[in-house]
């Protein structure tokens, strides 16, 4: 029976076929769903639809199948959703912005790096476009020092605690990007809050963006799911293995010996069996005694 109470999902980017970082990340999402009885949803996060690869989706999703793992529902697509951010957006209101700065004016004013890379935005245009400006992106206002909701905690199950001041962190932050692609902080706030998800388990590379995603739902008025970020799969030489860097595609030819790999990354021990389903059944056992 599953439980109601329990919602997860697993939402790849469908840039190329998954790999051994994606496998894990979604190994996780998936025995946490069921070792709590509850549904495991799969989403494909297209919302930026250049780096989208023709057939990557069904591909994502045909591998899954094949490792056994078997979600609950039909699958949402992002690039169909337009509507829903659009909503959500107006619903936040004058808070949020248009901005006319350049990438280069930004990282020009030096202010810093946020935790996913991108540059601390100094607020330029908070109080309307300079003469002979245009409008690139719209931004959300963040809270100034001392203001409610400056400062995001939450308790992450896998990294402790966390604690983020949002103004010197991120600065204001985008929601609809220069190029006009809806930004994937508001899309996976609205998708999560529309699909019901519980609960989110998902790689670290995303911990930095927790804090915002939070906001987010503050001002929607959604509820804040509870949150697990994995460790990252990395290259030899530390760094994230992903689609962008060479990441190799899953040879789905020997897919126990895949599983057995992801589930000791996991620190999981599972024994060898003959059958995925046989796999699947142990290391839901492994994951309920580790992590619950």
């Amino acid at each position: 029976m599953q439980s109601a109470h329990y919602t997860g999902r697993f939402a790849p980017s469908p840039s190329g076929p998954l790999h051994a970082g994606s496998l894990v990340a979604a190994m996780a999402s998936y025995l946490d769903a069921r070792a709590h009885q509850g549904r495991w949803l799969l989403r494909m996060e297209d919302v930026d639809e250049a780096r989208t690869v023709q057939g990557a989706a069904q591909d994502i999703a045909a591998s899954l199948s094949q490792l056994g793992m078997h979600w609950d529902g039909p699958v949402l697509v992002q690039s169909r959703r337009q509507q829903h951010y659009q909503r959500a957006c107006a619903q936040l209101g004058e808070r949020v912005y248009a901005c006319g700065c350049t990438r280069k004016e930004i990282a020009d004013s030096r202010l810093g790096i946020a935790a996913d890379g991108a540059a601390i935005y100094p607020g330029t245009c908070r109080s309307g476009l300079a003469a002979g400006k245009r409008a690139h992106a719209l931004r959300v206002r963040v809270p100034e020092p001392g203001q409610a909701l400056e400062q995001i905690d939450f308790e992450d199950r896998w990294q402790g605690w966390q604690r983020q001041h949002l103004a010197s962190a991120v600065g204001d932050f985008v929601l609809r990007r220069a190029d006009g692609f809806w930004a994937y902080q508001l899309a996976v706030v609205v998708d999560d809050a529309e699909q019901g998800v519980t609960h989110i388990v998902r790689g670290a590379d995303l911990l930095g963006s927790t804090a915002r995603q939070i906001y987010l739902q503050s001002l929607l008025g959604y509820p804040t799911p509870t949150y697990l970020h994995l460790p990252l799969v990395t290259h030899a030489d530390g760094e994230k293995l992903s689609k962008q860097n060479g990441a190799q595609a899953l040879d789905l030819n020997q897919p126990l010996t895949l599983l057995h790999e992801a589930a000791r990354f996991l620190g999981l021990e599972v024994a060898r069996v003959d059958g995925v389903a046989a796999f699947w059944e142990l290391a839901v056992l492994a994951w309920r005694r580790r992590y619950l």
